[in-house]
């Protein structure tokens, strides 16, 4: 990295006990990032593993900021903008896994046209299988069509028509945060990710306001790097269903009509009541409490990102 010149793109990571997948992402931007000037910030949030010493031991040129709580993915980047130079921003997972020298053809993009604002790369599987990385505008109708683009993908026969799909360079609605380029003065001018979210949905309404703001959300499929899906959620898999259903909510509560805000309560209460009347599952009841009090309540359970 030659730090004369002026910084083209800050790569973010946040970081939760990530050890195990940090030295892997690390070495292979090192390994395969090959312009005039860059940085990489890694946000720890409070990890208990190794993390910080690993960081501090075997990747001295990595600025290491760390957070005396993990308050979420969203405000672990948002700690990493404030002190990042870089005209873009590369907000990346420690579970990616990079495998070519990506950011020349994400600059190219933004360059020729400046209403691009964020733009995702192909995601791979560990085996080198398409990941699905896009979503339409969420939603009832959104969030319907995404499920069946899963579920389809889970279908052999599926698996070539929906990778057909992606083939070419195309705007979409939204980019999983996994691999998130996006312009460093777009942003700041967004707030950068609302603190509300502690995991899930916050890509999703920041794409939201980047689009709210005229901004364009591009994929592209000629890059792409591995991603290693579901790492840190395996760890707390109860935790996390509770913070999906919390983050749904308070999406909606931000930009849905009415009716799909009654719709999509009316859902969750039927859905876990059942639940949690035929199993007694106490995390049943935890959601159905987040009913009456996600709009009244920013406190993040405490698991990992």
């Amino acid at each position: 990295m030659n730090q004369q010149q002026p910084i083209s793109v800050s790569i973010i990571l946040v970081n939760y006990n990530g050890a195990e997948v940090l030295p892997d992402c690390l070495n292979s931007i090192k390994k395969f990032i090959d312009i005039p000037s860059y940085e990489i910030i890694v946000v720890d949030n409070a990890s208990s593993d190794s993390s910080v010493e690993l960081i501090t031991d075997k990747f001295p040129e990595v600025h290491l900021l760390r957070q005396a709580e993990n308050r979420g993915f969203g405000a672990g980047n948002n700690a990493g903008a404030k002190v990042a130079s870089g005209e873009f921003l590369f907000l990346l997972n420690t579970d990616t896994i990079l495998t070519s020298n990506i950011l020349p053809h994400l600059l190219e993009l933004m360059q020729a046209d400046p209403q691009v604002g964020i733009i995702g790369p192909k995601l791979l599987n560990r085996d080198g299988s398409l990941q699905i990385s896009v979503s339409p505008a969420l939603g009832i109708k959104g969030e319907y069509q995404a499920r069946n683009m899963h579920r389809d993908y889970l279908n052999n026969s599926e698996q070539n028509l929906i990778e057909q799909r992606f083939q070419e360079i195309q705007e979409v609605d939204i980019i999983v945060g996994a691999a998130f380029f996006i312009r460093s003065s777009l942003f700041h001018e967004l707030g950068g990710f609302d603190e509300n979210f502690f995991m899930y949905f916050e890509e999703s309404d920041l794409c939201q306001r980047a689009q709210y703001q005229g901004y364009k959300i591009i994929y592209t499929p000629h890059v792409s790097l591995i991603h290693l899906q579901g790492y840190s959620i395996q760890k707390a898999a109860n935790a996390m269903a509770i913070e999906y259903r919390r983050s749904q909510i308070y999406y909606y509560q931000k930009h849905r009509p009415l009716w799909e805000k009654l719709l999509l309560r009316i859902y969750i209460f039927y859905k876990f009541f059942g639940e949690f009347i035929t199993t007694a599952n106490p995390n049943s009841l935890k959601i159905i409490i987040l009913l009456f009090t996600v709009e009244k309540s920013t406190v993040k359970i405490s698991v990992s990102n």
